[in-house]
């Protein structure tokens, strides 16, 4: 859920399919206010309708939206792997300033690399807590990859709020599709210089952990 701005200005909520998947795009005059991803037109739109401000005007898009396809297509681009063309701009009206800098923090993460929530929270002047709670609510999957915000100590922790289950074990897995072999850490100057790390640093403190827990490796 996101934090809103309450202006009372209208939503508008657009669903696009997109190859084998469902897109949801809730906008403001262009600018996002939620996306969805879902393998069904009616997952999409369950997804998306609850990620909007509680209390907003919702009205349903309809006829032609340049605007719809053009982010239904970003989003089916960062889904495949491609994020060369993310571009976003966010709607006030739905998001507080804290809000929108941690989520515009967050979406800098490129693939192949991961984060803090305690570096985050220091580049948006904020506690690691408060980056934890925005990450759980995440309105913006894929634009945010929430999934590439992990512990201090590069543990799997808090994502959907989980500690542990299948939540974290499907977190892992992205996290094991996105690796590419970096090895040093990455300074990210229009992120207020973030600073992020190689995903395989996440993957090598999971997979000792498996070790320590007795369990099967991770690959």
């Amino acid at each position: 859920m996101t934090d809103s701005g309450g202006d009372g200005a209208a939503i508008a909520l657009w669903l696009r399919e997109w190859g084998e998947a469902w897109y949801g795009i809730a906008e403001i005059g262009g600018r996002l206010a939620a996306t969805s991803t879902g393998g069904t037109r009616e997952e999409a739109a369950r997804i998306l309708a609850s990620c909007l401000p509680r209390g907003a005007r919702r009205e349903e898009g309809e006829g032609a939206s340049a605007y719809a396809d053009r982010t239904a297509n970003m989003l089916a681009a960062i889904e495949a792997g491609d994020e060369s063309a993310k571009r976003f701009e966010l709607a006030p009206e739905a998001f507080s300033g804290l809000a929108a800098t941690v989520y515009r923090l967050a979406a800098a993460i490129p693939l192949g690399y991961a984060c803090s929530y305690g570096r985050i929270a220091a580049a948006a002047g904020v506690v690691a807590r408060e980056v934890g709670r925005l990450m759980m609510n995440n309105p913006l999957y894929p634009i945010v990859p929430c999934h590439r915000v992990v512990g201090s100590d590069y543990s799997l922790v808090g994502y959907r709020g989980a500690t542990s289950g299948p939540d974290l074990e499907d977190k892992l897995a992205r996290l094991c599709a996105e690796a590419r072999g970096y090895g040093e850490e990455l300074d990210l100057p229009d992120a207020r210089g973030l600073v992020v790390f190689p995903v395989e640093r996440v993957l090598g403190k999971a997979a000792r952990d498996r070790t320590d827990a007795g369990q099967l490796p991770l690959f």
